[in-house]
């Protein structure tokens, strides 16, 4: 067989080998980040759909289905999921560094938009001014916060099932004061037993490159599709040295206390 059908039989078999999208370039994360950050007001909700409409509509960095469970992962995670789900796509994007610069910008505009205050109340010792300014932000707020629960709800909600589900979780939490954690360990229960018995109310949506073509797919799943990126593939070395690394951050200071 010549070189020439060699070559075209395998551009069959992996039709996007010559696909020139590549990894996102830092510097360019960097600038998308940095406008995440400074449009994330509204708590939770209004980071993460204000994550959604750049990373995924915008940019097409990630795709629909891997930043819903992501979402999803984050929010079984104590601590803060919006962040660490801004962490996560840092991390797919550009590695560790990545991963750290995303973590610290999410948080910036809060630390300086608390500095700011805790300056006018210790320079003033007058409240009213920062009374004034949150009577005004609060409907703003609300607004912020309920267009994202509706975008968020319409990708995340796409059968009767699921809406009842979400109905019943609210009306569990608003009415009854049950626990987060109960809630979300019943509903991932109903999912896994929905999905053994029931499984085409349960059906899980194919991915966005799946429904396009990987020749289309967004960036993170074209490169996941290939033999790279290294960092993406399970590790047991690299997980124990993360585990012991950050395990040393969690408890140095309680040790140092006890020293």
């Amino acid at each position: 067989m010549s070189e020439e059908s060699n070559t075209a039989m395998q551009h069959r078999e992996n039709p996007c080998e010559d696909d020139p999208r590549g990894p996102v370039a830092f510097r360019e994360a960097l600038r998308v980040l940095i406008k995440v950050a400074f449009n994330s007001f509204g708590g939770p909700a209004g980071q993460i759909a204000v994550m959604h409409r750049y990373l995924v509509e915008e940019k097409r960095w990630i795709s629909e289905n891997r930043f819903l469970h992501a979402l999803n992962y984050c929010m079984l995670l104590p601590g803060p999921e919006a962040q660490q789900l801004a962490i996560y796509i840092g991390w797919l994007l550009n590695k560790t560094p990545g991963g750290i610069v995303a973590g610290t910008l999410f948080v910036l505009p809060g630390f300086v938009s608390m500095l700011i205050l805790s300056i006018l109340y210790a320079g003033y010792h007058n409240p009213s001014i920062v009374q004034w300014l949150f009577f005004g932000l609060k409907p703003a707020v609300l607004a912020v916060v309920l267009d994202a629960v509706v975008r968020i709800g319409k990708r995340a909600l796409k059968t009767r099932l699921m809406f009842s589900l979400a109905a019943l979780a609210f009306v569990a939490i608003f009415f009854f004061d049950v626990p987060f954690p109960f809630i979300v360990l019943s509903a991932g229960l109903l999912g896994y037993i929905g999905g053994r018995f029931q499984s085409d109310s349960f059906a899980v949506s194919r991915g966005q490159s799946a429904e396009l073509g990987d020749c289309d797919a967004p960036v993170v799943e074209a490169l996941l599709d290939r033999p790279g990126p290294n960092h993406t593939r399970p590790s047991v070395a690299r997980s124990l040295c993360a585990t012991v690394v950050w395990l040393l951050l969690w408890f140095g200071p309680y040790w140092r206390s006890l020293c």
